[in-house]
């Protein structure tokens, strides 16, 4: 993610971002948790497999000094394996897969993310420019997209009044 795309998300978060609980999924270097840390996040998880990723995300967040938690797994086993399921739920959770991770790839961490989400939750998705997010996954509903050159950011929200688990997709038939 670039500086600009990154500068033009944290300004429209805004308040969403103070004392939350954050979740940094395919962190990389870790500049998306590290960025929410330095604007008053509680914590941050951040989840990373890539050896090299690793290394850098380790010396940024001693750089940095501002803490959080290095998970060193692939995303879809943190979220799945109960072991890592201490914690708070998430209030804010960034998803930053390669861009070659295929969409449905996406959809099915978003659907294993649901469960480690608070009620108002905010979800920010980072793919190529291009392609159709899904309206909604079980309880997140997408409530916004932004271009910023060859890349998007989705925003999804959750909405309380839907029970996790239950998906538009059975509905009324």
């Amino acid at each position: 993610m670039t500086d600009r795309t990154k500068e033009a998300l944290f300004s429209s978060l805004g308040s969403v971002v103070g004392d939350a609980h954050v979740l940094d999924l395919y962190a990389g270097s870790g500049s998306l948790g590290l960025e929410a840390l330095s604007r008053g996040a509680a914590s941050c998880r951040f989840v990373e497999r890539n050896r090299q990723a690793l290394v850098a995300l380790r010396a940024n967040i001693e750089a940095v000094g501002l803490g959080g938690e290095v998970i060193a797994t692939e995303v879809g086993r943190f979220l799945g394996d109960v072991r890592h399921g201490a914690g708070p739920d998430a209030d804010l959770a960034f998803v930053d897969p390669p861009y070659d991770l295929a969409l449905a790839s996406v959809t099915s961490v978003l659907e294993e993310l649901e469960p480690r989400l608070s009620e108002d939750a905010t979800v920010i998705v980072h793919r190529r420019f291009g392609e159709t997010p899904p309206e909604r996954i079980d309880s997140l509903v997408l409530g916004d997209r932004r271009r910023y050159g060859d890349s998007e950011l989705w925003i999804f929200d959750v909405d309380a009044g839907v029970e996790v688990g239950i998906s538009d997709a059975g509905v009324g038939s």
